[in-house]
């Protein structure tokens, strides 16, 4: 039982953030503990059902060959990634200027230290690259990912604080933080149990599996969305934190979410692991409402920064649900999860065929259709670098990636908005340090991972989640070691 020892520190949650978190205060001679409020095959949280990418800054391949197999280097064109455009890409995403500095300039560090603590890295040439005279060229700058996904990073950071001591209580949720003096000296657990610690690091996700705060903060539509990863993120860690006073961060009306296939279950399967059912070739094809009706812009960007907002845009449509278009030039393109058995697809012949058996407004789509193809430009097509080739003139506009619709088979997938975390979360300083509404700090009380408001507000560049829960995370198992007196 965990009420039986003495803890300094006391990590809520068992995902990439937590485990890092109680991996840094480890090494700092802290005396750990991990409480998860799933059960053990349940648990990793969010992280578990990622891809396991990490977007860092990088200056050069001698940089990441400290992270990646240089045998993956030697067969690579990978344009440099300096901090500054990894803090310019979180100021678009409306990133907390100093949070954003912090991570850009940690993000290198910091995949360092995880390589060292015996995290596998791998680059990501399946989705991020295209191959030409042998070499994988890449492009969106997002490069490095955990082997074998999320699945691995969890594995291998659960067994990495197994290695250095940390006690894991499965099935353990907190519910109260408790105070002496000021300063944090205990987290009761659902039971009533009460642990004594010096420290409390949150990392236990947001609020996104719990259909009343969704409703309540995002709005009606996001009640019956689907969850795409653990069903264990319910906000008990934010709430926990609320009530003792802590601060507000971030955009709570904000949410990662993107396109799923309509066939997706509610929440994440953890007998089926991965990002398996998202949906984000869009840009090589055309999206389309219930009344026939293109409602984005798919070229706007690489799918890098446009795929955490374009669900929120499914969800808007009528019945919450739209139709990836794409025709034979484009089917090579499509990514691994489009050929999987479970996903939902219809195929066709002919445009008007594909119509037929698509449940929306079929006249329109057919005048949605031939009004793209005559917009389509002339022009090089070049899947791999943002090649203007456009149809201008519709509304909303094809700004790249214009390809007319005329090579068969012609296929349609059926999407629909699959909620990942919620952007609102908990005020932090530099240390990860929670901070209250007069700006003073929680004594004792750090958060990491999607718990943190103010580093996505309303989009995100992918692979920047993960490696926001490692940076804080680490961030904060140092310095709560420090104020339990562990560290030097």
């Amino acid at each position: 039982s965990p009420v039986d020892s003495q803890f300094d520190i006391i990590v809520i949650g068992a995902g990439n953030a937590a485990m890092c978190a109680a991996l840094a205060a480890a090494d700092n001679r802290a005396r750990v503990a991990v409480l998860e409020s799933a059960m053990q095959n349940e648990s990793g949280g969010n992280s578990w059902f990622s891809d396991g990418a990490f977007r860092t800054a990088f200056a050069d391949s001698a940089e990441l060959a400290q992270v990646v197999p240089a045998n993956q280097l030697a067969q690579a064109d990978i344009p440099p990634y300096p901090p500054a455009q990894f803090q310019q890409d979180l100021d678009r995403a409306g990133a907390n200027a100093e949070l954003a500095q912090i991570l850009a300039n940690a993000s290198l560090p910091t995949l360092q230290w995880m390589r060292q603590q015996g995290v596998p890295f791998e680059l990501i040439r399946d989705n991020q690259s295209w191959t030409s005279d042998g070499r994988s060229k890449f492009f969106g700058g997002l490069v490095v990912r955990a082997e074998n996904k999320g699945v691995g990073l969890v594995r291998a950071l659960r067994e990495k604080i197994r290695q250095q001591g940390v006690r894991v209580f499965y099935q353990s949720p907190a519910r109260e933080l408790v105070f002496s003096n000021q300063s944090l000296s205990a987290v009761v657990l659902a039971d009533g149990k009460k642990i004594n610690c010096r420290a409390a690091i949150l990392a236990c996700g947001g609020f996104e599996a719990d259909a009343e705060w969704r409703t309540k903060h995002l709005g009606e539509e996001w009640r019956n969305a689907v969850v795409r990863g653990t069903a264990h993120n319910t906000g008990h860690g934010l709430r926990m934190a609320l009530a003792i006073g802590a601060a507000q961060d971030g955009n709570w009306k904000g949410c990662h979410a993107v396109g799923t296939d309509a066939n997706a279950p509610q929440s994440g399967d953890f007998n089926k692991p991965g990002d398996i059912w998202k949906k984000h070739s869009y840009p090589y094809g055309i999206m389309v409402n219930k009344n026939g009706r293109r409602f984005v812009d798919e070229g706007a960007d690489f799918r890098n920064y446009t795929y955490a907002q374009y669900g929120k845009e499914i969800l808007r449509q009528p019945n919450g649900v739209a139709w990836q278009i794409f025709d034979a030039q484009t089917e090579p393109l499509l990514r691994a999860e489009y050929r999987r058995a479970e996903t939902a697809i219809i195929t066709a012949n002919s445009i008007p065929e594909l119509a037929a058996k698509m449940d929306l407004d079929r006249e329109q789509f057919l005048r949605t259709a031939a009004e793209y193809n005559s917009a389509v430009q002339d022009g090089e097509f070049s899947p791999h670098r943002k090649d203007g080739k456009s149809a201008p003139g519709l509304r909303p506009p094809k700004s790249n990636w214009a390809l007319r619709l005329e090579s068969p088979p012609f296929m349609a997938f059926p999407v629909v908005c699959g909620i990942t975390f919620t952007y609102g979360g908990l005020r932090i300083d530099s240390r990860a340090r929670v901070l209250r509404e007069n700006g003073g700090v929680v004594a004792g009380l750090f958060a990491a991972g999607e718990m943190v408001g103010g580093v996505f507000r309303h989009s995100y560049p992918g692979g920047a989640g993960l490696m926001s829960g490692a940076v804080f995370g680490k961030i904060a198992g140092s310095e709560a070691a420090k104020l339990a007196g562990r560290a030097d």
